[in-house]
């Protein structure tokens, strides 16, 4: 057997570069895009190494936080459809805790990763190194296994040999279907540096290829029973179409075949172009008129590829009175809710459905009823983002004019965002013709997701505009991978909407009958200067992009067309309207309100509360 020998820095490095996969054109690309790396004293010597003498085989690239670039690899994940990923190296200590959260927004979403934390000395000889975590019951416990509950795979390499097994298990998680996500391999900065004689074989280049799982014949049986005894249907439809090849293609075909209305989660949102006649829009808490009220009629509900979040289902009560069908790769998100279910691909799963079906359709005063509702609802958005509701500009006008700045309706644009009011408008009113032009991080709804994720996602599909649409609030926390992409020169477009403070959760606030306090900055302690009065503009020129402030809709519309004829990353701030959103649609959220209160708003929302739970599901 033929060796070659090397450290283990540098095996694991020439293992991932040798790793492809089959592009949609069918031309080989690399399984990962590149490495994401801060180094540190645990990983610069060994890691840093390696990735240097392969700097021109597999990409490294510079961030300003950890946390901000394992974001920007989720993203590039994600906009990729879990077909293409990246690598993430750190630092032993705050640098590896620092993943923590972006890992735990990969794991939520189900979005693959390979994390490379630098650890301790594994021989203990120089303890407590710098950075050390020491706990005082575990020699073996570093900062590193905060990651191994929101890992998929965790494992720590402690001689070199292990590399030969722990590789291409890293490997079957990042590409398997159901149990894709982040993967971390803990790497003792001592044991990098160990060399090992390898087997040449080993770093033989590798296709991969992409399982789907087939449909089970019992299984599609069952469901085609139920669904061909239904009158009024609705299919609720999550990422899961998207990542399965195919799937965009067979949803089209399986609502047109057999009359179905289609609800979108935000994680679906795309896989049926804005205009078809079936869509009825978002669905469940941040859902639109049409597609809820779908879902308060229908006698069956078939989820497909979604994990049936509470936003999707109104905590348990917005189609409580369906049967519930399931198509899900993953077992763990099938048997939800106690339905019945097809475990497999959604390609598969609706394909083998509808051959099972023959000509069956939906009831045809339904079908009917669907798409008048659907039709209604396409209409009232082209008013909605046009009509002022508020003395300052609403987030709807503001999303109105990004969209039409673009040159047709059936535009390039990825829109990214993540969490506070922002993503329940876009849910109900960002209209997209192509799967992936809307980009949103909802099944952990990170703050700070936006900015990073927009570099991801541009960095996955650089012939798309990526317009990243921000809160003042997520911006603040985490927006220096602005300076990232001018660095890279991934341009990226981001509409800073400022309504000073977290509003959406004030909103939230109040309606759970509590004062308002602590979440807009009129609102919170200050000392003798009073709140800050941030200048986004400044602050993004001070990052190296463009920047402008603009005071109305028809100056951010102009400001877009500048944003979009820049050749750098641009950012427009606009102040909005703190308290107006879009009231149309939506559904009952469950949050917990105190049994006892003083206040009289408190107890009255419980009361709410109480009536609400009555209709949950279990």
């Amino acid at each position: 057997m033929k060796t070659v020998r090397l450290t283990v820095a540098q095996a694991l490095v020439r293992y991932l570069a040798a790793q492809y996969v089959v592009a949609e054109d069918g031309t080989r690309e690399q399984l990962f895009g590149g490495v994401w790396a801060i180094f540190g004293h645990g990983n610069v010597a060994g890691l840093g190494e390696a990735l240097y003498a392969m700097r021109d085989a597999l990409p490294t690239f510079r961030a300003h936080n950890e946390q901000g670039m394992a974001l920007a690899a989720a993203a590039y994940a994600k906009a990729h459809f879990r077909r293409r990923m990246m690598a993430v190296t750190t630092s032993i200590g705050p640098g590896c805790n620092n993943l923590v959260t972006a890992a735990a927004t990969a794991h939520v979403n189900r979005l693959p990763m390979l994390l490379l934390p630098g650890d301790i000395f594994i021989t203990r000889a120089p303890d407590p190194v710098l950075q050390q975590v020491e706990d005082f019951h575990d020699g073996g416990v570093s900062a590193a296994d905060t990651l191994r509950p929101v890992s998929r795979y965790f494992d720590r390499i402690v001689v070199p040999e292990q590399l030969l097994t722990a590789l291409p298990r890293a490997i079957a998680y990042l590409t398997d279907p159901a149990l894709c996500g982040p993967v971390t391999l803990a790497l003792p900065q001592d044991v990098q540096a160990l060399a090992h004689d390898w087997p040449e074989s080993f770093f033989n280049e590798r296709t991969i290829r992409f399982r789907q799982p087939p449909a089970e014949a019992a299984e599609v049986a069952e469901l085609a029973a139920i669904l061909k005894n239904a009158k009024r249907p609705l299919i609720v439809t999550g990422g899961g179409v998207l990542y399965s090849q195919g799937g965009v293609a067979a949803l089209r075909q399986f609502a047109d075949k057999h009359g179905i209305p289609v609800g979108e989660t935000h994680g679906g949102k795309g896989a049926l172009a804005w205009d078809h006649p079936l869509l009825a829009g978002s669905i469940g808490v941040t859902g639109s008129p049409a597609a809820n009220a779908l879902a308060q009629d229908a006698d069956v509900v078939l989820a497909v590829g979604t994990r049936l979040q509470d936003f999707t289902t109104g905590s348990h009560t917005l189609y409580a009175q369906a049967k519930l069908l399931s198509i899900n790769v993953n077992t763990f998100d099938a048997i939800k809710w106690g339905g019945c279910s097809i475990q497999a691909d959604a390609t598969a799963g609706l394909t083998a459905l509808s051959a099972a079906l023959g000509d069956w359709h939906s009831e045809a005063a339904w079908d009917t009823q669907a798409r008048r509702l659907c039709d209604a609802w396409r209409r009232q958005v082209a008013e909605i983002v046009v009509s002022p509701r508020a003395t300052l500009p609403t987030y709807a006008e503001a999303i109105g004019a990004v969209q039409a700045s673009a040159a047709n309706s059936a535009a390039n644009d990825i829109v990214v965002c993540a969490a506070g009011t922002l993503p329940a408008e876009l849910h109900k009113l960002w209209r997209t013709s192509r799967p992936g032009g809307y980009h949103m991080e909802y099944g952990y709804s990170c703050m700070g997701y936006e900015v990073a994720g927009g570099l991801g996602a541009k960095m996955a599909q650089p012939e798309r505009e990526v317009i990243v649409m921000v809160g003042d609030g997520s911006y603040m926390m985490l927006n220096n991978e602005l300076a990232t992409s001018v660095m890279l020169g991934h341009k990226i477009i981001v509409v800073l909407l400022d309504n000073a403070g977290y509003a959406c959760i004030n909103r939230l606030q109040q309606a759970c009958g509590g004062a308002q306090f602590n979440n807009m900055y009129e609102h919170c302690l200050t000392g003798p200067d009073g709140a800050p009065s941030i200048d986004f503009e400044m602050n993004a020129r001070s990052l190296g992009a463009a920047a402008e402030t603009v005071r109305t809709v028809a100056e951010l519309a102009a400001a877009m067309q500048r944003a979009r004829a820049s050749s750098k990353s641009y950012l427009i701030s606009l102040q909005v309207d703190g308290p107006q959103c879009t009231p149309e649609g939506g559904s009952w959220w469950q949050v917990g309100i105190p049994q006892v209160s003083e206040r009289s708003e408190v107890n009255a929302a419980r009361e709410r509360y109480e009536e609400a739970v009555r209709q949950q599901r279990w």
